[in-house]
């Protein structure tokens, strides 16, 4: 069977999910380029921990994603630790934002991506 449109892709997996699962691979996106942007500038120690803290936000929100769009146990244990790293990440690239517009923007989807994947347990 194949999906023809985006409405039965959210009948599917549900809209809640799938504003999160759209958070989460913007995230993931955003880390992926700031962590690359980090790499080429100047003082790589000062970076270091926003490098790391970028590759393993956009890990963890591939896995979330992942584990929303195919509807898997432990999803809400899942999310709730991607919300987690997120924040951390987002506080790291804040502490850089003023000078990098990549950190700026990171921090952004970051913030983004954990109020997502807080509010899915709110609704």
């Amino acid at each position: 069977m194949q999906l023809q449109t985006i409405a039965q892709l959210d009948q599917l997996i549900g809209e809640t999910y799938q504003e999160c699962i759209e958070a989460c691979s913007t995230c993931a996106l955003a880390c992926d380029a700031c962590s690359s942007a980090c790499l080429r500038e100047q003082n790589l120690e000062m970076l270091r921990k926003c490098i790391e803290l970028n590759q393993d936000c956009s890990r963890m929100c591939s896995l979330a994603a992942d584990y929303m769009t195919r509807n898997r146990p432990w999803t809400d244990q899942v999310c709730l630790l991607c919300a987690d790293i997120c924040q951390a990440c987002a506080e790291e690239c804040e502490k850089h934002a003023s000078m990098y517009e990549h950190c700026r923007q990171c921090a952004q989807a970051c913030r983004q991506c954990e109020e997502a994947c807080r509010q899915m347990f709110t609704a």
